[in-house]
C-alpha cells in the first residue's frame, strides 16, 4: 500500500512530485491536502478522504482521494490492495470522474480509452521501482 500513498507514488510514478501546503507527517491521514503537476503540467488537488488497513479490513488496504483539476475535471480516485494468491498483491483502482469543462471531457475520454494501458505502464513502473 506504501507504493500509492501521496510520498509513496514518487518512488515510481516519473516526474510525481506532491507538495503539501501544511505540514503533513502523515500522508495517508484523511484531511490531508497536497497538489501535483505531474500530468502534463496540469496543477491538481487532491485530498485523503479515506484509508483503511487491512487489519480493519480483512486484509485489504485501500486508500480514496478526492481531486480537483480546477477547469477541466474532478472526482475521486480509490485504491484498493490485497495479497494475491501465490504472492504479490492484487491492485484495484477506481476513478470516478466529472468533466467541468469540454476540454475536461476531452481529457476523460482520452483517458478511458487508453485506461488498460495506462494500469499496464503501473504495473511496468512497479516492477521496475
Amino acid at each position: 500500500m506504501k507504493l500509492f500513498t501521496p510520498r509513496g507514488e514518487e518512488r515510481w510514478v516519473e516526474g510525481w512530485r506532491p507538495r503539501f501546503p501544511h505540514q503533513a507527517d502523515d500522508d495517508t491521514e484523511p484531511g490531508t491536502v497536497f497538489q501535483t503537476d505531474a500530468h502534463g503540467g496540469e496543477d491538481t488537488t487532491w485530498v485523503v478522504i479515506r484509508r483503511e488497513s487491512g487489519h480493519a479490513s480483512g486484509g485489504r488496504h485501500l486508500m480514496g482521494y478526492a481531486r480537483v483539476t480546477p477547469g477541466s475535471r474532478a472526482g475521486t480516485v480509490t485504491v484498493a490492495v490485497e495479497a494475491a494468491e501465490g504472492g504479490g498483491s492484487a491492485v484495484q483502482v477506481t476513478y470516478e470522474m466529472t468533466a467541468l469543462s469540454e476540454e475536461g471531457r476531452r481529457a476523460l475520454e482520452e483517458f478511458a480509452a487508453g485506461y488498460d494501458d495506462f494500469l499496464r505502464s503501473w504495473e511496468a513502473a512497479i516492477r521496475a521501482a
